[in-house]
């Protein structure tokens, strides 16, 4: 009898047995595993300041550009790297807490293939016309610096002024989805976009040919100078307007140098520098042109005390130079642009867009993730749920049953000993 009952549970087994194989070996099917995330780092070496970026995106692409987001941004302490012209391991060691938040953010089995990048602008580019010894010691600094992490370096490079704007037009478009008397040994010089009652001391070394201000030919340039604010909103404004070629000659519609420029027309937006210097003054709101032009005018012409009454939380430097960005911002704009009431509305003063901040690092991002291949995901044999479900039904029942077997067979063997004795 247990025979029997042994024999047939072996082959209602055996049919289980085939069956779950059959069932696993028909339905399943090819998966695709959640493609990992891959992440780039992006220096953004700007005259006063640099950030990191950190970007994160898909090892798949959509339509051969990766999906690059924002996960974080680190502002690194100190001023711009081209201030290091005279200390150039200074420039790399400020780098370090960025790099090191930045090594908390990537995982570490990724670090090593996450491409890292430095791009620098308008300081680096003037200390490069200045002094190119000193702009290469910088960029080396920097380099040497990013080498010491875990990451695939590909380099530090100073970024041409067509590039910094081409690569932000692409960031916008990707996140939209489509110088006061001193003493008498002193030469004295005024400084129109300054406040009245500001003074410092510099160099001619130092100052240069400033747009406002022209330091004397003849002078050493080791030669201590005086620079004194005056306060004088419409010398400030024809200063800032010297910098600029507006003649359009036989062109009707031109925007610089005689280049023929369309009228402008649709939504605009403008980023980096060109917001921040009106949203010091709160100015990035909406605000109709004739109350930007009335900020502008009262703020160029007050007193170095009422600016800093004013402004109390803003650095010394951008108190300081408030006068001289809008009324750039504004020639921009209003002479070189061709922007005027009607058209004002439509231009949008943004710092970011979608969770991401608005500059050519995003877009730098976008165009180095086409050079980077794309991973083909990894995949793995599965079963829908449904299929799963089935498939741990049966193989209970398998279970169960050869326990039973095991039990019948042990039952036996102890039966047939008992009758021996």
């Amino acid at each position: 009898m247990l025979r029997a009952v042994a024999g047939s549970s072996a082959a209602v087994l055996g049919a289980l047995a085939v069956a779950l194989f059959l069932l696993l070996l028909t339905l399943a099917r090819d998966a695709a595993l959640p493609a990992r995330n891959r992440y780039g780092l992006v220096f953004d070496a700007g005259s006063t300041h640099t950030s990191l970026y950190i970007y994160r995106w898909p090892a798949g692409k959509e339509n051969g550009t990766g999906i690059v987001s924002q996960v974080e941004a680190c502002s690194v302490q100190g001023p711009g790297i081209s201030s290091y012209a005279d200390n150039p391991a200074g420039a790399g060691a400020s780098l370090k807490p960025c790099l090191d938040k930045a090594m908390e953010v990537v995982p570490a089995e990724q670090q090593q293939e996450t491409p890292t990048y430095l791009g620098a602008t308008a300081g680096m580019r003037l200390l490069r016309e200045q002094n190119s010894s000193k702009a290469e010691q910088v960029l080396a600094e920097v380099a040497k610096a990013i080498g010491q992490y875990p990451v695939d370096f590909r380099g530090a490079r100073i970024l041409t002024g067509n590039e910094e704007g081409s690569f932000g037009w692409v960031t916008v478009n990707y996140l939209l989805e489509t110088l006061i008397k001193g003493n008498s040994s002193s030469p004295q010089i005024s400084h129109p976009c300054y406040p009245r009652g500001y003074q410092e001391n510099t160099t001619t070394a130092e100052l240069y040919d400033s747009p406002c201000v022209q330091a004397p030919s003849t002078a050493s340039p080791a030669e201590s100078l005086t620079v004194t604010g005056t306060g004088d909103p419409a010398a400030c404004s024809a200063a800032i307007e010297d910098l600029f070629n507006f003649s359009c000659g036989a062109n009707q519609s031109c925007g610089f140098n005689g280049v023929y420029q369309p009228p402008v027309r649709g939504a605009f937006f403008a980023f980096s520098g060109l917001y921040h210097s009106l949203h010091l003054l709160n100015l990035t709101g909406g605000q109709p042109l004739s109350v930007v032009n009335a900020t502008v005018r009262q703020l160029c012409n007050s007193s170095w005390q009422e600016v800093q009454e004013k402004f109390p939380t803003a650095s010394s430097r951008q108190r300081r130079d408030a006068c001289a960005a809008s009324s750039y911002t504004l020639a921009l704009l209003l002479h070189g642009y061709s922007f005027d009431r009607s058209s004002w509305p439509h231009i949008h003063f943004v710092q970011q867009v979608a969770n991401a901040d608005v500059g050519w690092t995003l877009g730098y991002m976008l165009n180095l993730t086409n050079m980077i291949p794309s991973e083909a995901p990894q995949r793995v044999v599965g079963l829908q749920r449904s299929s799963w479900v089935a498939a741990t039904v049966l193989l209970t029942i398998i279970l169960i049953l050869t326990f039973c077997l095991l039990t019948a067979v042990c039952c036996q063997k102890g039966s047939s000993g008992y009758e021996r004795l």
